[in-house]
């Protein structure tokens, strides 16, 4: 009884959000609400939310300070100069271009954010390629690998929501993946060299000439008129900046690898990391209440959409858990599995896991499929970290940036004016290389295991 209860919940909750008859936020608490009522739970549902909830809370806090650091971050022009500098050294090739603009989305891309990693990086890059001939639907793609494989940082949706899911923390789901993130990151940096060189060679052959002074020395690359690109300056050696500009930012600089460091040493939990050095940088940056007011105001919006969600998943995983709906579901799961092939199911949700964007909204896939992947495979002895690790490899990481599930992603071929369709085929081979080259090394590892 409970196994059906789990199962109808589950696919009712995937067919409400993924035909869009219900937004994901109200499926979330109301959907597990009417079958814990159906399953005879009506006394315990206060209890079970509250269980639910709580659980989440770490994750809900970490994410709201995150955000709000790095938006602060891109506020102050923390990555202005690395833009101003990776422009003047690729002096208009294409080949340059191209990883610099890979360079860029990984440092830009550190806040978990896609959205904003879109806004900045076309705002800054796309000048850049019309100036140069270069197509629109390379940038797109580039920075989709970019931003694609740094969406794995534990502040980002996908690993947040598997952590919530699994109750587990970054050490058990981010840190073993450090390796397997590491060798995404320099297949992104090789994927974005041999689309340069094939720019390039198109460019060549169509005969179009590279205007050196694109990129200009000074940075420069937008026509006349100006664009972002046209004013950032390394703030180490601008004239036209102030002393106490450039003092804050070698200090966001510093607390920004302080706080990276930190995160890698598990050194305090996340939300607290990030929670002070919140405080510290807003203190440094917006010393006066009318600062910080108009900051929380201008990027409160971002927040309450991301914690709201993770609550609201506390609901679901919560009921879910707690009547023994998740438990059911393994145990049925496990009969039905040959022997021995429980084994394969960390691989398998690995290599599923990018394609499964186009398919699954991230809060359908690590709330309603992956704590029943997780489950089947404790059920069979083995780890069931080792789900959420393989599932992270793609599952919105890799695949967000294609999906149409995400509305960052028309963010994206918005700016760039790039046709959707057009932008899968050119980048979906390289974005599911991504995440086949990170699942080999999470298996050589021990990341996942086979």
């Amino acid at each position: 009884m409970l196994a059906l209860l789990g199962f109808a919940t589950i696919g009712v909750f995937l067919a409400l959000t993924m035909t869009k008859r219900l937004s994901v936020l109200i499926a979330l608490v109301l959907v597990p609400v009417v079958a814990a009522l159906v399953g005879g739970f009506a006394g315990d549902l206060g209890t079970l939310i509250a269980e639910g909830m709580l659980t989440v809370a770490p994750v809900a806090i970490m994410i709201t300070f995150a955000v709000l650091y790095f938006s602060l971050m891109v506020d102050e022009g923390l990555f202005d100069p690395a833009i101003s500098r990776i422009t003047r050294w690729a002096h208009g090739d294409p080949v340059k271009i191209t990883v610099g603009t890979a360079v860029l989305t990984l440092l830009v891309a550190l806040d978990g954010d896609g959205a904003s990693t879109f806004l900045i990086m076309v705002s800054a890059m796309l000048p850049i390629y019309q100036r140069l001939g270069m197509r629109p639907l390379v940038l797109a793609g580039v920075v989709c690998l970019g931003a694609g494989v740094m969406n794995m940082v534990p502040w980002g949706g996908p690993t947040a929501r598997a952590m919530a899911a699994l109750d587990a923390n970054s050490s058990d789901i981010f840190v073993p993946l450090l390796p397997a993130m590491a060798a995404g990151i320099v297949w992104v940096l090789f994927a974005a060299y041999v689309i340069g060189r094939r720019e390039r060679s198109r460019i060549s052959l169509e005969g179009m000439a590279v205007d050196d002074d694109a990129a200009g020395a000074s940075g420069g690359a937008a026509p006349r008129g100006g664009t972002v690109v046209d004013t950032m300056t390394d703030v180490s050696t601008s004239t036209t900046t102030s002393r106490g500009q450039r003092v804050r930012f070698w200090f966001n600089a510093l607390l920004t690898v302080a706080l990276v460091v930190a995160l890698l040493m598990q050194r305090m939990p996340l939300e607290v990391l990030f929670a002070v050095a919140f405080a510290i940088a807003l203190l440094v940056n917006r010393p006066t209440w009318p600062g910080q007011q108009a900051l929380l105001e201008r990027h409160g919006y971002n927040v309450l959409l991301v914690t709201s969600m993770i609550f609201a998943a506390g609901v679901f995983t919560g009921v879910l858990n707690g009547t023994g709906m998740i438990t059911a579901l393994a145990e049925t799961l496990v009969s039905t599995i040959p022997q021995g092939a429980g084994g394969a199911l960390p691989v398998i949700t690995a290599i599923t896991s990018m394609p499964m964007s186009l398919v699954f909204t991230p809060d359908a896939y690590y709330f309603g499929v992956m704590p029943v992947l997780a489950e089947t495979t404790a059920g069979l002895g083995g780890d069931p970290h080792e789900i959420a690790r393989a599932a992270i490899l793609g599952q919105m990481t890799t695949g967000f940036p294609l999906s149409p599930l995400t509305a960052s992603t028309f963010i994206l071929v918005g700016m760039t004016a790039v046709n959707f369709g057009d932008h899968q085929r050119f980048i979906f081979g390289w974005a599911f290389g991504t995440t086949l080259v990170m699942t080999a090394v999470a298996l050589l590892t021990g990341a996942i295991s086979i």
